[in-house]
């Protein structure tokens, strides 16, 4: 997807984590804004870092000058492991900023079953690191326990959800979000993988992205 994308090989609890490393677009002689880390879907329902919704948002961080870093999960891939719903995974996204980013600014993103494991990244990592942005689409919340949004990390927060979404209804994103107050922004007539929007969600991310929250 980028001229400069890195393979990488980093190191999690299991063995192995798979990665690839996206080169931000910045004018020469700047710096990257900061690195984005960014999960993929449910590994046992063909979920990888290659997800065509990953790959949106890593081309929505990189066109906003972020270095976008997309892994595989345990057990998928070249990723050691297997998987172990939710619990393995979350150390995966933490061990992963822990390498790729040991310092400076981050942003965590993820799609369907991502979501929930960056939801638990951002609730474990908001005190102790400077998390510019958040971004969580098609959030599994029918399915897994996502972990509420730190209160002052709202506006950097971003939650996309399709309205047609018939793997995980609007209306769990909603019961999740109320108590909260934290705003859901809908894609009208939208499915789980946005079909024919992709470029739809990649210019809501990059709004988002420059908007300066």
């Amino acid at each position: 997807m980028n001229a400069q994308t890195e393979r990488l090989s980093l190191f999690g609890a299991a063995g192995t984590i798979e990665a690839v490393r996206d080169a931000a677009h910045v004018p020469e002689g700047a710096v990257p804004r900061g690195v984005a880390v960014i999960a993929h879907p449910h590994p046992l329902f063909g979920g990888t870092m290659d997800n065509k919704v990953v790959q949106t948002l890593a081309r929505a961080f990189v066109q906003c000058g972020w270095t976008a870093v997309r892994f595989n999960f345990r057990g998928v891939g070249a990723s050691v492991g297997a998987h172990d719903e939710g619990r393995g995974e979350a150390q995966d996204f933490l061990r992963v900023v822990e390498q790729v980013a040991p310092q400076g600014p981050i942003a965590l993103a993820g799609f369907s079953f991502g979501s929930f494991v960056a939801s638990h990244a951002l609730a474990d990592l908001w005190d102790a690191r400077t998390i510019e942005h958040a971004v969580l689409v098609g959030t599994a919340t029918s399915r897994f326990n996502v972990a509420p949004v730190p209160p002052q990390a709202h506006l950097r927060t971003l939650v996309i959800h399709g309205e047609h979404d018939d793997t995980v209804p609007l209306s769990t994103v909603l019961d999740w979000a109320r108590p909260q107050v934290l705003p859901v922004t809908v894609v009208p007539g939208g499915g789980h993988f946005f079909h024919g929007q992709l470029t739809l969600l990649k210019n809501l991310v990059v709004r988002h992205l420059q908007s300066g929250a």
